[in-house]
């Protein structure tokens, strides 16, 4: 039987819980949603409007060796633009996402600094007025190695390692000279690393997706095209692939790309485009770097014209099933009617994809968030736990608006209605 004060204190609890409830509404932060018996969850990492930031976009998220997560992601303070005045943040959590460090910023380049010639923000450059973008990151074998990569006005690549679990991170060191490679055959005036994460082979091989563009149309991001750089000697040295997919009639401004190796060794890239399939585009490549596969559409893939990831669940040596996983706004219509081919569509109703026979195929999908969603990035714990983290919009609006950088965290019998768990192979 409950005493007098037993009833007193879980009232006053009730009251306290509804009090944190409603200020969290009015901060416009989403509280962690979910339970275990549903096997998802969600949660806020980075809100919009919090730390002087206007916007928060491009999520990254890697787990390192030790079951740590790192979510990154640009920190727009003056709008929501893509050329301004952007930092790259990071958060880390030791606890599978249930608490998280504050926010750091975690790349900064050191000496004379100026704007890309064909940014549509000009103005002098200097100290919170230029934009660093597309952080990436890989978890390396060796030490427990994070690598981590950036751009500096889409002109300049960096590169940093950290030996503690994504703590503290190296000085950057600048890796633009891997692009310079590429203009034998492609005279870039825009680069771009990622976003999202990298992968390491299992010959030890980085593999980081990248884009280019000529920079004369489309916010200097168009024409385009797909690629990626690598390292064999753990991030010391950077080098350029081969063009993986190029800017065609059929093939039309290829850019943001995700990798995954595949059982068989082969490297796997799967990428964003603005060809008139409207699906995403799919190539291979032996090792990651050169003789890539003719690009083809992956018609189960709908491409809304948006950022969407690619990671491993199961497979590839671990005595499991091969498994992987795609995530991105499933929609292909613009203003509640079919959009135009080739244009972009509403950014919602984010989706996650499952795939048991190495991506030729997605058999089993689940929605994520069915409003306005974006960019998202999926991995997987060592336990089997997935996670993205993905921009969610503003509830109840007519348009997207970036509220937050959202943690979602699920496992495979959630994804699958409970028909395939991840302990049965």
């Amino acid at each position: 039987m409950r005493t007098k004060f037993q009833s007193a204190m879980q009232s006053a609890g009730a009251v306290l819980a509804a009090i944190m409830l409603l200020s969290l509404a009015q901060l416009g932060i989403r509280a962690q949603t979910g339970n275990a018996a549903s096997g998802l969850k969600t949660a806020d990492i980075f809100v919009s409007g919090a730390n002087g930031v206007d916007t928060y976009r491009i999520p990254g998220l890697v787990v390192t060796r030790k079951g740590t997560l790192l979510a990154y992601a640009e920190a727009r303070r003056g709008g929501s633009g893509d050329w301004g005045a952007i930092d790259i943040v990071m958060r880390r959590s030791t606890d599978g996402g249930a608490t998280w460090s504050p926010q750091e910023i975690i790349a900064s380049v050191p000496g004379e600094k100026s704007r890309s010639p064909v940014s549509p923000v000009q103005g002098p450059a200097g100290k919170g007025a230029l934009t660093y973008n597309n952080p990436i990151a890989i978890t390396g074998r060796a030490r427990g190695a994070v690598h981590f990569l950036f751009c500096l006005e889409y002109m300049r690549a960096f590169y940093m390692r950290s030996l503690d679990d994504g703590r503290t991170f190296s000085a950057p060191v600048e890796i633009t000279g891997a692009f310079e490679e590429f203009r034998k055959t492609y005279p870039w005036k825009v680069i771009a690393t990622g976003p999202g994460h990298g992968i390491e082979l299992k010959n030890g091989r980085l593999i980081v997706p990248v884009w280019l563009s000529l920079g004369t149309g489309g916010n200097a991001h168009r024409p385009s095209v797909a690629s990626t750089i690598f390292s064999d000697d753990g991030g010391n040295t950077w080098h350029g692939g081969e063009i993986a997919v190029p800017n065609t009639e059929t093939w039309v401004n290829p850019s943001e790309t995700v990798a995954v190796e595949l059982a068989d060794g082969r490297v796997m890239l799967n990428a964003r485009s603005e060809s008139r399939a409207n699906r995403r585009l799919m190539t291979t490549s032996p090792d990651g770097a050169a003789n890539w596969s003719v690009p083809r559409f992956q018609e189960e893939l709908k491409e809304p014209i948006c950022f969407g990831s690619l990671a491993r669940l199961s497979g590839a040596g671990d005595g499991r099933k091969n498994r992987l996983l795609f995530v991105n706004p499933d929609n292909l219509l613009a203003g509640g009617k079919a959009g135009e081919p080739g244009r972009s569509r509403d950014r919602k109703n984010l989706t996650v994809q499952l795939s048991e026979d190495e991506g030729v195929s997605w058999m089993a999908k689940r929605v994520i968030e069915d409003g306005f969603s974006g960019y998202a990035d999926i991995n997987v714990g060592r336990d089997g736990r997935i996670y993205v983290l993905y921009e969610r919009g503003e509830s109840g609006s007519d348009r997207f608006q970036i509220q937050a950088l959202t943690l979602a965290t699920f496992d495979l019998a959630w994804l699958t209605n409970g028909k395939d768990r991840l302990e049965e192979n």
